[in-house]
C-alpha cells in the first residue's frame, strides 16, 4: 500500500480461472472524493466506491473478479492486451 494524502495505490493479487490470465498483479488506485473512496483498476478500466479505503479495495476486487467471470474472452483479451500508461 502506497499512500499520499488521500491517494492510495494498492497492488491486487488476482487469480482467475480463464485461459488468458491465470495470475496477474493489478493496480488499485484509491482516492477520496467528497465523502466516499473511489477505487480504480486502470489496467481493466473498472471502478468502484465505498465509504472507507478497505471497503473500496474489497469492492474493487469483487468487481474485477466478476468481470473475469462474466466477460467474453474477446473483451478480456482486448482489455488486458491494450493497457497503456500515458
Amino acid at each position: 500500500l502506497l499512500s499520499c494524502g488521500e491517494l492510495s495505490i494498492i497492488t491486487i493479487n488476482l487469480t482467475t480461472t480463464n485461459l488468458i490470465m491465470h495470475y496477474k498483479q493489478l493496480t488499485a488506485i484509491i482516492h477520496k472524493e467528497d465523502d466516499v473512496y473511489v477505487s480504480l483498476c486502470p489496467e481493466l478500466d473498472i471502478a468502484s466506491q465505498r465509504i472507507n479505503i478497505e471497503e473500496a479495495k474489497d469492492n474493487l476486487k469483487e468487481a474485477v473478479k466478476l468481470f473475469f467471470e462474466c466477460a467474453s474472452m474477446s473483451e478480456i483479451k482486448w482489455r488486458t492486451e491494450n493497457f497503456t500508461i500515458v
